[in-house]
């Protein structure tokens, strides 16, 4: 019965059940004035025929002017022109019927015939009037809801774009930087070399499984930093030491992938390489309140005139904010006389 009744078109479903409402509340009112009788009878379904009759063809003539694709002032006018309309012309073809078959009541009896049709039309006009509000008014609201979701579906498209977009740019950023620091040992250390081809192998066997994802857990990208940093630590052997401070409890939230690398590599190619004594990295990964806190700290200095540019900094702040908004913030800044420390901090839940 149910899935019967879902089949009906909704445009029948509401004139049924609003035809069906008028029916009820005339019966109840005569029942109430004790005023049920042959002529209420007939003049009550002849008042519903001739409104399902006329609202429908109404409704084919506002789909075939294509009214409700006007503006909103156009559509307010042309609904009130069409109850005027089609209030005469239902009105007159009651007005016949009622002198036709004498079913005047008798409130009516003595009225003539001009006053019977303009008592009808003006009657027929609110009514029309009242349809016509209800059906531009679903219209209206089922249009704006529309409207809503398509903008919901854009938005949630050129997110999508531009987080790939960022995605497309990263991997090739950090596949020159490792093979420029290949390039550096295959004439000084052709075993050291070796190693990395190999590290930098398992990183984009890993980075290719993220790819398609909008975040990753922490673990697993600690892994690709891991290989990455042994990649480093071939180039840079004594001159680079790497700590690691992660709580277990954070290993499983979701980040986006391939950030914490960004952020290792960024300190790696401003921080430790460009000085030559030994230096240092430190990775930690905490549980601040319902937020996950990484901070990754280098030595060196940080150049003020500089800390929002380079593309490390710029994709992180572009894609926190297209995938938290602003429930996630990232800093960089210069933390001691020694550490510069990046910290990014991703909600939870």
């Amino acid at each position: 019965m149910i899935n019967q009744i879902q089949k009906i078109p909704k445009y029948w479903l509401f004139q049924a059940l609003g035809w069906g409402l008028f029916l009820s509340i005339n019966v109840f009112f005569a029942i109430s004035y004790k005023m049920v009788d042959q002529v209420f009878c007939i003049r009550l379904m002849n008042t519903i025929v001739l409104g399902i009759a006329f609202t429908h063809s109404m409704r084919v003539v506002i789909k075939r002017i294509q009214l409700l694709q006007k503006t909103v002032n156009q559509q307010l006018l042309g609904f009130l022109v069409l109850s005027i309309v089609f209030a005469l012309s239902v009105g007159m073809i009651e007005t016949l019927v009622v002198e036709l078959f004498d079913l005047s009541f008798k409130q009516e009896n003595h009225f003539n015939f001009f006053q019977h049709y303009i008592s009808n039309a003006f009657t027929w006009m609110i009514f029309l009037f009242i349809w016509n509000c209800i059906y531009f008014i679903y219209h209206f609201i089922d249009e704006s809801t529309r409207n809503q979701l398509d903008k919901l579906k854009l938005e949630a498209l050129v997110k999508s774009l531009e987080l790939k977009t960022i995605k497309s740019h990263i991997n090739p950023h950090f596949i020159f930087n490792a093979l420029n620091s290949i390039r550096a040992l295959v004439d000084e250390n052709p075993s050291h070399a070796r190693q990395a081809i190999t590290a930098l192998s398992n990183i984009l066997r890993s980075s290719m499984v993220s790819e398609s994802q909008e975040t990753i857990s922490l673990e697993k990208e600690l892994s690709i930093v891991k290989d990455y940093l042994a990649l480093e630590l071939i180039r840079f052997e004594d001159r680079l030491s790497i700590n690691y401070d992660i709580s277990p409890e954070v290993l499983s939230c979701q980040i986006p992938p391939m950030m914490l690398q960004t952020l290792v590599e960024n300190s790696i190619k401003h921080g430790i390489s460009r000085s030559l004594k030994k230096g240092e990295i430190i990775i930690r990964g905490n549980a601040i309140m319902d937020a996950l806190e990484i901070c990754v700290l280098n030595t060196g200095t940080l150049d003020i005139n500089h800390r929002h540019e380079g593309f490390g900094i710029q994709s992180t702040s572009n894609r926190l904010n297209l995938i938290f908004g602003n429930k996630a913030s990232f800093d960089i800044k210069q933390f001691n006389e020694t550490f510069v420390q990046a910290t990014v901090t991703i909600p939870m839940n």
